[in-house]
């Protein structure tokens, strides 16, 4: 049987320390297994005895980070997609996602300390936006385009046509 996960490349301890961290905050999570770098000397990136190949479950699905120094940097070109069902978990899990070095971004998007990219998007937003063809589906999309963290209300009060609050930070 084959399976497929992604592969992502960390610098120092950080795969270790973002599973432990999303094992913490995002349900069915875990830290699955880790291998430490071989003694007495160690793999480039991964000192000796400390983590080098972290196996980990966010959400269900299975990843591995790998601890292999400053070489290659995690960014935009990969995301974890977070649907959530209501706007006080899009609020909870940007604050926890964005908190302590973490950095909020455009549309729904923001960084963990780990420089992992998350889209934390409510499933409103899809209702809203439906399959971009109408006027209402347009404007709620137009609002979104103007947020950083996602709000749903006011994502419902453009596509309902009415004026919009300022957009969420």
């Amino acid at each position: 049987m084959v399976e497929v996960r992604s592969h992502l490349w960390f610098g120092g301890n950080d795969a270790h320390e973002a599973a432990e961290f999303y094992a913490r905050h995002i349900p069915g999570s875990s830290v699955d297994k880790v291998i430490v770098s071989p003694q007495p000397d160690g793999i480039v990136g991964a000192p000796a005895g400390q983590p080098f190949v972290v196996e980990f479950t966010v959400a269900g699905q299975k990843y591995t980070g790998l601890n292999a120094g400053d070489n290659f940097r995690l960014d935009e070109a990969f995301s974890f997609l977070l649907d959530v069902d209501t706007q006080d978990e899009v609020d909870r899990y940007w604050e926890i996602l964005t908190s302590d070095g973490g950095e909020p971004g455009p549309c729904g998007w923001c960084k963990d300390r780990f420089g992992v990219s998350w889209q934390v998007i409510p499933r409103r937003l899809y209702e809203l936006c439906g399959d971009y063809t109408t006027a209402a589906n347009r404007r709620a999309m137009d609002a979104m385009l103007q947020m950083g963290k996602i709000d749903v209300a006011a994502l419902e009060a453009a596509y309902d046509g009415e004026e919009t609050p300022a957009p969420a930070s």
